[in-house]
């Protein structure tokens, strides 16, 4: 309604502890795509030593983070996952051979709190925070 283009694509912080569920419904139901920022969450909430990433990748012979990041895809969410080190570049890409089961999905979905880890978008005192930092980089007055 307030756009003459339609976005296509959402970044937006989405990770096992943050797995934005409603808004995916949503953007699904727009057509648009779902594109995670932070899907390690940025090693917040112990992420590469989480009990439950590490009971799953042993059962698949995988690392917490390719968990995160299969689950993530399954979900049809787009990862782009950053990294400067050859090694876990490739890490990252070794998440094709194989598949979380319902008992895997579950597991992972139930340590979704619903909230950011970083801020919340929708507190006042954030967006106005926000607006200021846009404001002084466009140089508005």
């Amino acid at each position: 309604n307030y756009v003459d283009i339609q976005p296509t694509v959402n970044q937006v912080e989405t990770h096992v502890f943050c797995q934005q569920k409603e808004l995916r419904h949503y953007m699904k139901q727009f057509g648009v795509v779902h594109e995670s920022w932070a899907p390690f969450a940025e090693g917040r909430n112990d992420f590469f030593q989480n009990p439950v990433l590490a009971a799953v990748g042993a059962k698949h012979g995988k690392t917490s983070p390719q968990v995160a990041l299969r689950y993530l895809y399954q979900k049809d969410v787009v990862i782009i996952p950053k990294s400067v080190h050859r090694t876990r570049m490739a890490e990252n890409l070794a998440i094709f051979d194989f598949e979380l089961d319902v008992e895997d999905v579950a597991s992972i979905e139930a340590l979704d709190t619903g909230k950011s880890l970083f801020f919340d978008h929708h507190d006042p005192e954030t967006v106005l925070m926000m607006w200021k930092i846009a404001r002084e980089r466009k140089g508005w007055e």
